[in-house]
């Protein structure tokens, strides 16, 4: 698929790939094994060009097997794509470091904790 300046982009080739796996995800709710009869009426119905060799592929593809597993495989597969956007961890601290740096945070905080306790007057004052 190119786009206005005649570019092909590999998102939009994915989308118009998805739209075929999409309408076959929709047929197979059908509770019937889909065809690429069921899958032309769903893209129809959405305005979709068809092309019969990408729902012949989508066919070959998902040929013998169950819609849930192929599913779970691609969640699983989900699961190793990183999402960015997250800090890089800062390098472990030694034992020794640790135990150091947790003990005056815990003061800090019940010091915290004891300040706001009456805020300045009593509740039955």
């Amino acid at each position: 698929m190119e786009d206005i300046y005649g570019i092909s982009t590999p998102l939009k080739m994915a989308d118009e790939k998805m739209r075929y796996v999409a309408a076959y995800m929709l047929a197979a709710l059908s509770a019937k094994t889909p065809s690429a009869k069921s899958i032309k009426a769903i893209l129809d119905s959405a305005g979709v060009d068809i092309e019969a060799d990408k729902i012949d592929s989508v066919l070959k593809a998902m040929d013998g097997k169950n819609i849930a597993e192929v599913v779970e495989e691609g969640l699983e597969k989900l699961t190793t794509v990183p999402t960015g956007g997250a800090a890089a961890a800062p390098a472990a601290a030694t034992s020794s470091e640790q135990a150091s740096s947790s003990a005056p945070a815990k003061k800090e905080e019940e010091e915290n904790d004891e300040s706001d306790d009456d805020m300045g007057f009593g509740l039955f004052d």
